[in-house]
Protein backbone atom coordinates (compact mmCIF):
# COMPACT_ATOMS: atom_id res chain seq x y z
CA UNK A 1 0.00 0.00 0.00
CA UNK A 2 1.38 3.47 -0.94
CA UNK A 3 2.27 6.08 2.07
CA UNK A 4 2.52 9.48 1.49
CA UNK A 5 4.94 11.45 3.09
CA UNK A 6 5.09 14.77 4.14
CA UNK A 7 7.79 17.16 2.45
CA UNK A 8 7.70 20.65 3.04
CA UNK A 9 10.24 23.34 0.73
CA UNK A 10 10.60 25.78 3.35
CA UNK A 11 10.25 23.93 6.80
CA UNK A 12 9.40 26.30 9.70
CA UNK A 13 12.75 26.14 12.35
CA UNK A 14 15.28 24.05 11.58
CA UNK A 15 14.22 21.80 8.03
CA UNK A 16 16.64 19.18 9.15
CA UNK A 17 14.23 18.71 12.31
CA UNK A 18 11.42 17.97 10.27
CA UNK A 19 9.02 14.93 10.47
CA UNK A 20 7.96 12.35 8.19
CA UNK A 21 5.66 9.73 8.71
CA UNK A 22 7.05 7.21 6.43
CA UNK A 23 6.95 3.70 7.84
CA UNK A 24 9.93 2.58 8.95
CA UNK A 25 10.21 -0.72 7.17
CA UNK A 26 9.48 0.94 3.91
CA UNK A 27 12.46 1.43 1.42
CA UNK A 28 11.27 2.25 -1.94
CA UNK A 29 10.49 5.61 -1.55
CA UNK A 30 9.32 8.46 -4.63
CA UNK A 31 11.21 11.75 -4.41
CA UNK A 32 8.94 14.06 -6.07
CA UNK A 33 10.62 17.55 -6.85
CA UNK A 34 9.99 20.86 -8.46
CA UNK A 35 10.66 24.36 -8.85
CA UNK A 36 12.35 26.80 -10.88
CA UNK A 37 15.61 25.41 -12.79
CA UNK A 38 18.78 26.38 -12.39
CA UNK A 39 22.59 24.46 -13.27
CA UNK A 40 23.46 22.27 -10.49
CA UNK A 41 20.07 21.56 -9.12
CA UNK A 42 20.49 17.80 -10.42
CA UNK A 43 23.50 16.98 -9.57
CA UNK A 44 23.15 18.63 -5.71
CA UNK A 45 20.11 16.19 -5.38
CA UNK A 46 22.16 13.07 -6.05
CA UNK A 47 25.20 14.20 -4.39
CA UNK A 48 22.69 14.64 -1.44
CA UNK A 49 21.66 10.65 -2.75
CA UNK A 50 25.08 9.45 -2.63
CA UNK A 51 26.68 10.46 0.76
CA UNK A 52 23.06 9.32 1.77
CA UNK A 53 24.06 5.64 0.56
CA UNK A 54 20.51 5.72 -1.23
CA UNK A 55 20.16 3.14 -4.23
CA UNK A 56 18.80 5.14 -7.44
CA UNK A 57 16.05 2.88 -9.24
CA UNK A 58 14.71 4.97 -12.02
CA UNK A 59 14.97 8.92 -13.22
CA UNK A 60 13.31 11.37 -15.32
CA UNK A 61 13.26 14.95 -15.51
CA UNK A 62 11.24 17.54 -17.47
CA UNK A 63 11.96 21.13 -17.30
CA UNK A 64 8.62 23.74 -18.92
CA UNK A 65 9.63 27.52 -18.85
CA UNK A 66 12.36 27.07 -16.66
CA UNK A 67 10.58 25.32 -14.13
CA UNK A 68 11.90 21.96 -12.82
CA UNK A 69 10.11 18.62 -12.20
CA UNK A 70 12.12 15.59 -11.24
CA UNK A 71 11.24 11.92 -10.15
CA UNK A 72 13.42 9.88 -8.76
CA UNK A 73 13.28 6.37 -7.72
CA UNK A 74 15.29 5.46 -5.01
CA UNK A 75 16.04 2.78 -2.21
CA UNK A 76 16.79 3.47 1.21
CA UNK A 77 17.26 1.89 4.68
CA UNK A 78 14.85 2.91 7.99
CA UNK A 79 18.12 4.29 9.73
CA UNK A 80 19.04 6.29 6.84
CA UNK A 81 18.58 10.28 7.19
CA UNK A 82 18.67 10.83 3.60
CA UNK A 83 15.05 11.72 3.32
CA UNK A 84 15.66 14.26 5.95
CA UNK A 85 19.09 15.69 3.76
CA UNK A 86 16.91 16.18 0.78
CA UNK A 87 14.20 18.56 2.64
CA UNK A 88 16.87 20.66 3.71
CA UNK A 89 18.40 20.69 0.46
CA UNK A 90 15.19 21.51 -1.15
CA UNK A 91 14.73 24.27 1.79
CA UNK A 92 18.45 25.51 0.58
CA UNK A 93 17.55 25.56 -3.09
CA UNK A 94 13.85 27.38 -2.97
CA UNK A 95 12.27 23.91 -4.39
CA UNK A 96 9.08 22.00 -3.15
CA UNK A 97 10.28 18.48 -2.06
CA UNK A 98 7.63 15.48 -1.28
CA UNK A 99 8.03 11.60 -0.65
CA UNK A 100 5.86 9.05 -1.37
CA UNK A 101 6.81 5.32 -0.28
CA UNK A 102 5.38 2.88 -3.45
CA UNK A 103 5.88 -0.62 -4.38
CA UNK A 104 9.03 -2.30 -5.20
CA UNK A 105 8.36 -3.30 -8.81
CA UNK A 106 5.78 -1.55 -11.23
CA UNK A 107 3.04 -3.30 -12.95
CA UNK A 108 3.48 -1.97 -15.93
CA UNK A 109 7.23 -2.87 -16.69
CA UNK A 110 5.74 -5.97 -18.34
CA UNK A 111 2.72 -4.67 -20.39
CA UNK A 112 2.86 -3.17 -24.43
CA UNK A 113 3.28 -0.22 -25.04
CA UNK A 114 2.68 1.85 -28.18
CA UNK A 115 3.17 5.76 -29.15
CA UNK A 116 0.36 8.13 -30.18
CA UNK A 117 1.62 10.90 -32.35
CA UNK A 118 -0.83 14.31 -32.49
CA UNK A 119 -0.62 17.04 -35.25
CA UNK A 120 -2.34 19.85 -35.96
CA UNK A 121 -2.18 23.27 -36.90
CA UNK A 122 -3.24 23.97 -33.78
CA UNK A 123 -4.09 21.45 -30.58
CA UNK A 124 -6.99 22.89 -28.00
CA UNK A 125 -7.42 21.13 -24.90
CA UNK A 126 -10.64 19.76 -26.61
CA UNK A 127 -9.29 17.94 -29.30
CA UNK A 128 -6.42 16.86 -26.73
CA UNK A 129 -8.89 15.92 -24.34
CA UNK A 130 -10.18 13.64 -27.20
CA UNK A 131 -7.42 11.97 -27.74
CA UNK A 132 -6.52 11.36 -24.09
CA UNK A 133 -10.49 9.77 -23.84
CA UNK A 134 -9.87 7.22 -27.27
CA UNK A 135 -6.90 6.66 -25.29
CA UNK A 136 -8.51 5.22 -22.00
CA UNK A 137 -11.26 4.23 -23.61
CA UNK A 138 -9.33 1.36 -24.69
CA UNK A 139 -7.72 0.17 -22.00
CA UNK A 140 -4.47 2.48 -22.58
CA UNK A 141 -3.07 4.18 -19.83
CA UNK A 142 -0.94 7.26 -20.92
CA UNK A 143 2.79 6.99 -19.29
CA UNK A 144 4.42 9.97 -20.64
CA UNK A 145 3.65 13.38 -22.83
CA UNK A 146 6.85 14.68 -24.83
CA UNK A 147 6.27 17.97 -26.99
CA UNK A 148 7.73 17.48 -30.77
CA UNK A 149 7.13 20.53 -32.34
CA UNK A 150 5.30 23.96 -31.78
CA UNK A 151 5.64 25.21 -35.31
CA UNK A 152 4.72 25.45 -37.78
CA UNK A 153 2.20 22.71 -36.91
CA UNK A 154 1.85 21.87 -33.15
CA UNK A 155 2.71 18.06 -31.84
CA UNK A 156 2.54 15.99 -29.41
CA UNK A 157 4.10 12.24 -28.83
CA UNK A 158 2.39 10.02 -26.30
CA UNK A 159 3.94 6.88 -24.82
CA UNK A 160 0.94 4.77 -24.28
CA UNK A 161 1.40 1.53 -22.07
CA UNK A 162 -1.25 -1.53 -22.00
CA UNK A 163 -4.72 -0.99 -24.07
CA UNK A 164 -6.16 -2.43 -27.42
CA UNK A 165 -4.10 -1.33 -30.48
CA UNK A 166 -7.16 -1.94 -32.91
CA UNK A 167 -9.86 -0.53 -30.30
CA UNK A 168 -7.25 2.95 -29.82
CA UNK A 169 -7.12 3.25 -33.23
CA UNK A 170 -10.35 3.56 -34.02
CA UNK A 171 -11.17 5.29 -31.38
CA UNK A 172 -8.56 7.68 -32.45
CA UNK A 173 -9.88 8.16 -35.75
CA UNK A 174 -13.31 8.94 -34.64
CA UNK A 175 -11.70 11.76 -32.87
CA UNK A 176 -10.31 13.42 -36.12
CA UNK A 177 -13.88 13.00 -37.70
CA UNK A 178 -14.74 15.94 -34.71
CA UNK A 179 -11.18 17.83 -34.60
CA UNK A 180 -8.91 19.16 -37.34
CA UNK A 181 -5.87 16.89 -36.13
CA UNK A 182 -4.29 14.16 -37.46
CA UNK A 183 -3.14 11.17 -35.01
CA UNK A 184 -0.96 7.98 -35.86
CA UNK A 185 -0.54 4.98 -33.50
CA UNK A 186 2.46 2.72 -33.74
CA UNK A 187 3.28 -0.15 -31.44
CA UNK A 188 6.34 0.45 -29.62
CA UNK A 189 8.77 -2.02 -30.98
CA UNK A 190 12.14 -2.26 -31.81
CA UNK A 191 11.58 -2.23 -35.54
CA UNK A 192 9.52 1.26 -35.02
CA UNK A 193 12.72 2.96 -34.15
CA UNK A 194 14.68 1.23 -36.75
CA UNK A 195 13.32 3.06 -40.01
CA UNK A 196 16.14 3.22 -42.64
CA UNK A 197 14.77 3.85 -45.84
CA UNK A 198 11.54 6.32 -46.83
CA UNK A 199 9.82 6.20 -50.47
CA UNK A 200 8.25 9.31 -51.57
CA UNK A 201 5.55 9.29 -54.29
CA UNK A 202 6.23 12.81 -56.64
CA UNK A 203 3.05 14.15 -57.72
CA UNK A 204 0.84 16.20 -54.76
CA UNK A 205 3.85 14.60 -52.73
CA UNK A 206 7.45 15.37 -52.85
CA UNK A 207 5.84 17.95 -55.25
CA UNK A 208 3.01 20.29 -55.25
CA UNK A 209 2.11 19.93 -58.65
CA UNK A 210 0.72 17.33 -61.13
CA UNK A 211 3.40 17.26 -64.00
CA UNK A 212 0.66 15.85 -66.53
CA UNK A 213 -1.49 18.53 -65.86
CA UNK A 214 1.31 21.40 -66.45
CA UNK A 215 2.31 19.41 -69.56
CA UNK A 216 -1.17 19.04 -70.75
CA UNK A 217 -1.77 22.89 -70.09
CA UNK A 218 0.69 23.81 -72.60
CA UNK A 219 -0.26 21.14 -75.06
CA UNK A 220 -4.02 23.05 -74.38
CA UNK A 221 -5.45 19.99 -73.35
CA UNK A 222 -5.34 20.95 -69.63
CA UNK A 223 -9.17 20.39 -68.76
CA UNK A 224 -9.61 16.69 -70.54
CA UNK A 225 -6.46 15.76 -68.38
CA UNK A 226 -7.57 17.07 -65.23
CA UNK A 227 -10.36 15.35 -65.58
CA UNK A 228 -8.34 11.72 -65.99
CA UNK A 229 -6.06 12.46 -63.73
CA UNK A 230 -8.70 13.29 -60.71
CA UNK A 231 -10.14 10.19 -61.39
CA UNK A 232 -7.59 8.09 -61.56
CA UNK A 233 -5.88 8.97 -58.07
CA UNK A 234 -9.73 8.45 -56.60
CA UNK A 235 -9.45 4.91 -57.98
CA UNK A 236 -11.94 5.70 -60.71
CA UNK A 237 -10.17 4.33 -63.45
CA UNK A 238 -7.46 2.21 -64.30
CA UNK A 239 -4.15 4.14 -63.42
CA UNK A 240 -2.08 2.21 -66.77
CA UNK A 241 -5.11 3.47 -69.20
CA UNK A 242 -5.38 6.72 -68.08
CA UNK A 243 -2.06 7.29 -68.39
CA UNK A 244 -1.52 6.45 -71.68
CA UNK A 245 -4.88 8.19 -72.43
CA UNK A 246 -3.34 11.44 -71.26
CA UNK A 247 -0.20 11.02 -72.76
CA UNK A 248 -1.37 10.55 -75.89
CA UNK A 249 -3.34 14.20 -75.44
CA UNK A 250 0.63 15.90 -75.77
CA UNK A 251 1.22 14.17 -78.97
CA UNK A 252 3.54 16.91 -80.60
CA UNK A 253 4.61 18.67 -77.60
CA UNK A 254 8.31 20.51 -77.93
CA UNK A 255 10.83 18.56 -76.17
CA UNK A 256 11.64 22.22 -74.95
CA UNK A 257 8.36 22.37 -73.23
CA UNK A 258 9.72 19.42 -70.47
CA UNK A 259 12.53 21.86 -69.82
CA UNK A 260 10.45 24.82 -68.85
CA UNK A 261 8.18 22.67 -66.78
CA UNK A 262 10.80 21.29 -65.22
CA UNK A 263 11.98 24.76 -63.94
CA UNK A 264 8.71 25.86 -63.02
CA UNK A 265 8.17 22.92 -60.63
CA UNK A 266 7.61 23.68 -56.43
CA UNK A 267 8.36 21.68 -54.04
CA UNK A 268 5.94 20.81 -51.50
CA UNK A 269 6.62 23.30 -47.89
CA UNK A 270 8.99 21.68 -45.91
CA UNK A 271 10.35 18.91 -48.29
CA UNK A 272 13.99 20.17 -48.46
CA UNK A 273 14.07 20.24 -44.28
CA UNK A 274 12.57 16.51 -44.64
CA UNK A 275 14.66 15.40 -46.76
CA UNK A 276 18.09 17.43 -45.39
CA UNK A 277 17.24 15.58 -41.98
CA UNK A 278 16.59 12.03 -43.38
CA UNK A 279 19.86 12.27 -45.10
CA UNK A 280 21.56 13.67 -42.33
CA UNK A 281 19.98 11.02 -40.03
CA UNK A 282 21.88 8.11 -42.45
CA UNK A 283 18.65 7.22 -44.23
CA UNK A 284 18.24 6.16 -47.53
CA UNK A 285 15.58 8.59 -49.55
CA UNK A 286 13.94 7.13 -52.71
CA UNK A 287 10.71 8.62 -55.30
CA UNK A 288 8.93 6.44 -57.18
CA UNK A 289 6.12 8.32 -59.90
CA UNK A 290 3.52 7.60 -61.84
CA UNK A 291 4.93 10.40 -64.00
CA UNK A 292 8.42 10.73 -65.72
CA UNK A 293 11.72 10.33 -65.67
CA UNK A 294 12.83 13.90 -67.02
CA UNK A 295 10.84 15.05 -63.95
CA UNK A 296 12.06 13.02 -61.06
CA UNK A 297 15.92 12.35 -62.78
CA UNK A 298 15.77 16.25 -62.38
CA UNK A 299 14.46 15.82 -58.37
CA UNK A 300 16.91 12.89 -57.68
CA UNK A 301 19.67 15.48 -58.51
CA UNK A 302 18.18 18.49 -56.85
CA UNK A 303 17.82 16.62 -53.62
CA UNK A 304 20.71 14.32 -53.54
CA UNK A 305 18.16 11.39 -53.30
CA UNK A 306 19.43 7.69 -53.37
CA UNK A 307 16.44 6.44 -56.08
CA UNK A 308 14.25 7.55 -58.28
CA UNK A 309 11.97 5.61 -60.77
CA UNK A 310 9.46 6.94 -63.28
CA UNK A 311 8.27 6.12 -66.70
CA UNK A 312 10.15 6.97 -69.81
CA UNK A 313 8.15 9.62 -71.51
CA UNK A 314 8.96 9.06 -75.48
CA UNK A 315 10.84 11.48 -77.25
CA UNK A 316 11.53 11.60 -81.11
CA UNK A 317 13.04 14.38 -82.91
CA UNK A 318 12.67 16.59 -80.31
CA UNK A 319 8.94 16.15 -79.82
CA UNK A 320 6.68 14.23 -77.66
CA UNK A 321 5.21 11.13 -79.41
CA UNK A 322 2.29 10.62 -76.90
CA UNK A 323 3.94 7.45 -76.19
CA UNK A 324 5.44 5.75 -73.06
CA UNK A 325 8.75 3.43 -73.08
CA UNK A 326 8.37 0.36 -71.34
CA UNK A 327 5.95 -1.35 -68.52
CA UNK A 328 3.89 1.64 -66.91
CA UNK A 329 4.95 2.52 -62.86
CA UNK A 330 1.34 1.90 -61.40
CA UNK A 331 0.09 0.88 -58.36
CA UNK A 332 1.58 -2.53 -58.46
CA UNK A 333 5.01 -1.58 -59.53
CA UNK A 334 5.32 0.90 -57.04
CA UNK A 335 5.27 -1.66 -54.42
CA UNK A 336 7.38 -3.74 -56.05
CA UNK A 337 10.00 -0.96 -56.41
CA UNK A 338 9.71 -0.70 -52.76
CA UNK A 339 10.81 -4.59 -52.44
CA UNK A 340 13.25 -4.19 -55.35
CA UNK A 341 15.12 -1.17 -53.02
CA UNK A 342 14.86 -3.07 -49.82
CA UNK A 343 16.30 -6.09 -51.48
CA UNK A 344 19.64 -3.66 -53.01
CA UNK A 345 19.82 -1.64 -49.99
CA UNK A 346 19.71 -5.22 -47.36
CA UNK A 347 16.92 -2.98 -46.04
CA UNK A 348 13.87 -5.01 -44.35
CA UNK A 349 10.39 -3.71 -45.49
CA UNK A 350 9.70 -3.61 -41.86
CA UNK A 351 12.48 -0.30 -41.78
CA UNK A 352 10.81 1.55 -44.49
CA UNK A 353 8.46 4.29 -44.54
CA UNK A 354 6.28 5.00 -47.78
CA UNK A 355 4.32 8.31 -48.00
CA UNK A 356 1.84 9.56 -50.76
CA UNK A 357 -1.47 10.64 -51.84
CA UNK A 358 -3.16 8.89 -54.86
CA UNK A 359 -5.17 5.19 -55.01
CA UNK A 360 -1.91 3.96 -57.05
CA UNK A 361 -0.08 4.31 -53.76
CA UNK A 362 -1.93 2.26 -51.94
CA UNK A 363 0.12 -1.35 -52.51
CA UNK A 364 3.28 0.92 -51.41
CA UNK A 365 1.54 1.89 -48.19
CA UNK A 366 0.71 -1.25 -47.27
CA UNK A 367 3.99 -2.79 -47.93
CA UNK A 368 6.17 -0.47 -45.90
CA UNK A 369 6.68 -0.93 -42.42
CA UNK A 370 4.97 2.33 -41.80
CA UNK A 371 2.23 3.61 -44.58
CA UNK A 372 1.33 7.55 -44.53
CA UNK A 373 -0.96 8.90 -46.61
CA UNK A 374 0.25 12.80 -46.91
CA UNK A 375 -3.12 15.13 -47.24
CA UNK A 376 -4.57 12.52 -49.77
CA UNK A 377 -7.52 11.53 -51.50
CA UNK A 378 -10.62 10.43 -49.64
CA UNK A 379 -10.22 6.68 -51.03
CA UNK A 380 -6.68 6.70 -49.68
CA UNK A 381 -7.45 8.44 -45.90
CA UNK A 382 -10.11 5.88 -45.56
CA UNK A 383 -7.54 3.01 -46.36
CA UNK A 384 -4.72 4.46 -44.81
CA UNK A 385 -3.84 3.69 -41.40
CA UNK A 386 -1.93 7.11 -40.73
CA UNK A 387 -2.27 9.89 -42.33
CA UNK A 388 -1.42 13.44 -42.00
CA UNK A 389 -3.15 16.20 -43.53
CA UNK A 390 -0.87 19.40 -43.08
CA UNK A 391 0.99 21.34 -45.72
CA UNK A 392 3.91 20.36 -44.62
CA UNK A 393 5.73 17.62 -45.28
CA UNK A 394 8.44 17.75 -43.00
CA UNK A 395 5.73 17.08 -40.47
CA UNK A 396 6.10 13.18 -41.50
CA UNK A 397 8.97 13.72 -39.32
CA UNK A 398 7.36 14.04 -36.22
CA UNK A 399 5.85 10.21 -36.61
CA UNK A 400 9.50 9.28 -36.53
CA UNK A 401 9.55 10.95 -33.36
CA UNK A 402 12.09 13.70 -34.15
CA UNK A 403 11.78 17.31 -32.82
CA UNK A 404 11.43 19.93 -34.56
CA UNK A 405 14.27 22.18 -31.96
CA UNK A 406 16.53 19.10 -33.30
CA UNK A 407 16.10 19.62 -36.58
CA UNK A 408 16.88 23.65 -36.34
CA UNK A 409 19.72 23.17 -33.82
CA UNK A 410 21.08 20.44 -36.90
CA UNK A 411 20.47 23.10 -39.71
CA UNK A 412 21.84 26.10 -37.46
CA UNK A 413 25.31 24.02 -36.93
CA UNK A 414 25.00 23.07 -40.98
CA UNK A 415 26.47 26.65 -42.29
CA UNK A 416 25.25 25.20 -46.04
CA UNK A 417 21.61 24.78 -44.79
CA UNK A 418 18.77 26.65 -44.63
CA UNK A 419 17.15 26.36 -41.00
CA UNK A 420 13.73 25.79 -42.67
CA UNK A 421 12.27 25.80 -45.82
Amino acid sequence: MDTPVSGVASPPGDPADAPTTMDATASTVLVHVTGRDRPGLTAGLLDVLARGGARVHDIEQIVVRERLTLDLLIGVDAAQGVLKDLLFFGWQQGVDVDFEVVEEDSSRASKPRSKVTVIGTELSPDALGAVATAVADAGGNIDRIVRLARYPVVSYELEVVDGDLDAMRAALVEATRHHPIDVAVQPERLESRAKRLVMLDVDSTLIQDEVIELLAAEAGCQDAVVDITGRAMAGELDFEGSLRERVALLEGLDEAVLERVKDNIRLTPGARTFVRTLKRLGFRVAIVSGGFTVFTDHLKQLLDLDHAEANVLEVVDGKVTGRVLGPVVDRARKAEVLREICAAEGIPTEATVAVGDGANDLDMLGAAGLGIAFNAKPVVREAAVTTVSVPFLDAVLFLLGIRREEVERADAADTGATPAD
